[in-house]
């Protein structure tokens, strides 16, 4: 995929937090853009990567939106989008960023938001796109046009779809499903990630759907047709599904869609061994690892293979420990993808079973 354009990304406040996560998404990897700097004003001198995840990738962390104009023009690569890197609670446009969306509209750039609430519906955005011949994109508005409903065509894919669901929200399932497609990838395999929510869209996931843009009754048949799409355009091996929520948190349930209509031959789930509460939920304590992989294979009649961890306030020394632990207390093995790779558990996945399937028609 080619890159639409040089991005600046807004998550002022934002980027050390779990809100942050599609700036996060970004920063480490995207075939939709390329990202000229990340906006957070109390971060600002400091690499977005080394940052993130101790990995330089050139992408400065600036206090504000002629910061990173400037950075882009230093690099030989001006800034053409502005793209909302913050998820915020609900999905609620709060002032700061229809603010800092409007000095971007008046700066000229083309303006992307993944915000429950439109940008395109703020009071003068439109004409002030349109004077400046940018374009604005709110990436959660419900499709136009007829939506699919679940048919049973799930049952031709012969690609093995692996679901990476979690325990919690903002746990990193989504790079999660990056890192096994590109380690499959690499092992000589054909992979495609069926993306699930708008960072993905962001990231220029080929195949996809965002689940929370979408009328209840179709979620299920836009996920098959998603899945379905990728296999008959692309036959790969193998198809690895991004997760949304959470079976069980109170505020973003999530993956039942999933495991019911995109059918997969096995589960990875990522959990963060220090959590104690549900994400943005204080008081809802966590439920435990092993009721959480029980509800999973419940539902899904089939086996979690492997628990990915997120190290979030875990020390760096003790994160083979936490996995030890997790290990112990899942059955299954436990790696964290962003510190040891996914290796261990690949075999695991080249091991499923291919699905039947139907000759295509």
């Amino acid at each position: 995929m080619k890159h639409e354009g040089i991005a600046v990304v807004y998550c002022d406040g934002a980027f050390d937090t779990t809100y942050g996560k599609t700036a996060h998404g970004l920063v480490r990897f995207t075939r939709r853009y390329e990202v000229a700097a990340v906006i957070d004003r109390h971060l600002a001198g400091r690499d977005a990567g080394e940052f993130l995840d101790g990995v330089f990738k050139g992408i400065p962390l600036v206090a504000s939106l002629s910061e990173a104009l400037e950075a882009g023009i230093s690099r030989g690569t001006p800034v053409t989008h502005f793209v909302v890197g913050i998820a915020t609670d609900g999905g609620y446009l709060d002032q700061p960023v229809i603010d800092a969306a409007r000095e971007a509209l008046e700066a000229g750039l083309n303006v992307d938001s993944g915000l429950h609430e439109f940008l395109s519906d703020v009071p003068g955005f439109r004409d002030l796109a349109a004077a400046r011949g940018r374009v604005i994109r709110d990436i959660r508005k419900p499709p136009e046009g007829k939506m699919n409903a679940f048919t049973g065509r799930i049952e031709e894919v012969t690609s093995r779809r692996v679901a990476v669901l979690g325990t919690d929200s903002a746990l990193g399932k989504r790079t999660t499903a990056w890192i096994l497609v590109h380690a499959l990838e690499k092992a000589g395999h054909t992979a495609q990630m069926v993306g699930t929510g708008q960072t993905a869209w962001m990231q220029g996931v080929k195949y996809g759907v965002i689940m929370d843009s979408l009328l209840n009754d179709y979620v299920s048949g836009e996920l098959e047709n998603a899945v379905w799409n990728a296999w008959h355009e692309d036959n790969p091996e193998f198809l690895i599904l991004e997760g949304q929520g959470s079976l069980m948190n109170p505020g973003y349930p999530g993956g039942f869609e999933i495991l019911a209509a995109c059918r997969p031959q096995g589960i990875i789930l990522q959990h963060a061994p220090a959590r104690k509460e549900y994400d943005g939920f204080a008081g809802y304590p966590m439920d435990s690892l092993k009721d959480q992989i029980h509800a999973v294979e419940f539902l899904s009649k089939k086996p979690v293979i492997a628990v990915t961890v997120n190290h979030e306030d875990i020390p760096r020394n003790e994160i083979d420990d936490a996995c030890r632990r997790v290990e112990e207390e899942a059955g299954v093995p436990a790696v964290d993808p962003l510190i040891h790779g996914v290796d261990r558990i690949l075999p695991l996945i080249q091991a499923l079973a291919p699905p039947g399937g139907r000759p295509k028609t």
